[in-house]
């Protein structure tokens, strides 16, 4: 049972959204153990797969501080017996998780009475900064639950032995994407926020896609991202990355950064395994991305 078990790993901010990802996945058939110190990973793995469980989610944090240092040396020992091993970090801006543990007047895991929210955020992301760059960051903060669950879904779904390309269009006025490996910034061109025709449509819609087809500037800006990921991301196929995650950010995120989102992940689903998501577009926007899969 040990070759083809999956074991996706849960990891990430106190308040980002681990028990709601653990609980998607626990809804797809996974069987889920949350705070399992790192030293274990292993031994359970494989006592649930003789017993039968060929999918496993497993969340592993702060909460077991001094485990964490051997995390990346028990993942590589799952995968040296043949599992699909997948590591998905939760992350938030701080003022969010801040908000969130204010709201439901929790005690943050690491205080212990000592230590203020902030301080334990702060202290949190100190500890788990080598994980974060083990795996799939997504950025929870302004996203809802059912937005969280799709883009879980999404994850477990891509075939993870070769590099995922993830396309996000954001807005800088809702701040930075945090789970970003490269940020382009598409404020300089042409809005079409300023045709009150266009304005209520997203860069999903023909109208807008239309507007910004006709703008030199715009197929420009698209020409020189493409050549730049076109040279590199080869490079990061070499180093095994298992996820690239190339965000394009307008004022909104409504309009340009959507479109371009969507064209970019048209381009790459030629040759490489691509989600595209929309971080500011509401659940009711709908639109096919280029894999041909609904867009999130």
């Amino acid at each position: 049972m040990n070759s083809g078990q999956q074991v996706v790993l849960i990891s990430g901010l106190s308040g980002a959204g681990k028990s709601v990802a653990l609980k998607s996945l626990e809804d797809m058939g996974f069987y889920c153990l949350d705070n399992l110190p790192a030293p274990l990973l292993t031994q359970a793995a494989a006592l649930l797969g003789r017993d039968g469980y060929p999918r496993l989610a497993i969340g592993v944090d702060a909460r077991n501080a001094y485990n964490l240092a051997s995390l990346p040396e028990h993942i590589n020992e799952l995968r040296s017996h043949g599992r699909d091993v997948r590591l998905l970090f939760l992350d938030a801006q701080d003022e969010t998780l801040i908000k969130r543990y204010s709201e439901t007047r929790r005690s943050h895991p690491l205080s212990r009475g000592e230590l203020t929210v902030s301080e334990c955020v702060q202290l949190e992301r100190l500890m788990l900064g080598e994980i974060r760059e083990q795996g799939l960051v997504i950025d929870t903060t302004g996203l809802s639950a059912n937005r969280l669950r799709a883009w879980v879904r999404d994850f477990v779904a891509q075939n993870g032995s070769s590099l995922t390309l993830i396309f996000e269009s954001f807005g800088f006025k809702h701040g930075l994407a945090l789970d970003a490996d490269f940020v382009f910034d598409a404020r300089c061109l042409p809005n079409p926020f300023y045709d009150h025709a266009l304005r209520p449509l997203t860069g999903c819609d023909g109208p807008v896609k239309d507007f910004l087809i006709r703008q030199p500037t715009v197929g420009q800006f698209l020409t020189h991202i493409l050549g730049f990921l076109e040279h590199w991301l080869p490079e990061f196929e070499r180093d095994q990355r298992s996820y690239v995650t190339v965000a394009i950010g307008c004022t909104g995120g409504q309009h340009r950064s959507v479109y371009l989102a969507e064209e970019l992940g048209r381009h790459f689903s030629r040759n490489w395994q691509v989600l595209v998501r929309h971080r500011e577009l509401s659940e009711h926007h709908h639109a096919e991305p280029a894999s041909g899969k609904p867009s999130v």
